[in-house]
């Protein structure tokens, strides 16, 4: 049976259907990299911190399904550092012990874990150059942490999303978020200005970012590549 990714996480890698179109996940275009015989099972729900995914029951789902040699991609954040009770966590206190809660999952089921951090919010200063900083605080310098503490891999996409994102600009980067006009689209008739949550462009640039990062893993992590060698930049490096 060929390996599975499934995702634990919130809104920005979640799959979509047609009631949130144009919004898409980073988890939908992640399936672009992947070798065809590769699974995603996307467990991924709107508005869902650690706290809120475990106490519904959405990681006992992930316990009963994953199997060995599957992954367990396990992106949270943006909702953790909410201040309502159901969602909220200290970053350096539950949060990390929710995130270790993950991880014991995967490897208890010799399914390999890994760590994202949050994508990082479009929130550009007066200058349209440059990004508010620090719009997800410390937690993913807590993410980090546990990471190293635990030795699983992470990839810090927080950081290389916000890079990414000041170097494409402030126009182009409205295509990648979820900023639609009036009249456009039946999901949103008054159209949306949303910082955080993407259209398809967005979730291919931010899953090219995660492709090329599972690539420098290595190993077992980038076999599900469909072509871990290639310079993710140069689409045409990617054709056999």
């Amino acid at each position: 049976m060929a390996a599975r990714i499934f995702w634990a996480g919130d809104s920005t890698v979640k799959q979509n259907f047609y009631m949130s179109f144009p919004q898409t996940g980073i988890g939908q275009a992640y399936g672009l990299f992947l070798k065809k015989n590769i699974k995603i099972e996307n467990y991924a729900e709107n508005g869902r911190s650690t706290k809120s995914f475990i106490d519904e029951g959405r990681l006992e789902y992930i316990d009963k399904e994953i199997k060995e040699g599957d992954f367990l991609y396990i992106q949270f954040g943006h909702n953790d550092e909410k201040p309502d009770a159901a969602r909220h966590t200290e970053s350096f206190g539950d949060y990390q012990e929710n995130l270790a809660k993950f991880v014991e999952v995967a490897r208890k089921h010799k399914a390999y874990p890994l760590l994202i951090t949050s994508l990082y919010r479009r929130l550009f200063n007066e200058d349209k150059k440059t990004l508010v900083e620090g719009t997800h605080q410390d937690y993913p310098e807590a993410m980090i942490e546990l990471a190293k503490k635990l030795d699983v891999p992470v990839i810090d996409l927080c950081t290389l999303s916000k890079k990414k994102i000041e170097e494409a600009g402030f126009e182009t980067t409205k295509k990648w978020f979820l900023h639609v006009p009036a009249g456009i689209y039946p999901n949103f008739p008054d159209g949306k200005e949303d910082n955080s949550h993407l259209q398809y462009e967005g979730a291919y640039q931010f899953s090219m970012i995660i492709a090329d990062e599972v690539a420098k893993i290595g190993g077992v992590y980038a076999d599900v590549l469909v072509n871990p060698n290639a310079n993710l930049e140069d689409p045409g490096l990617l054709i056999d």
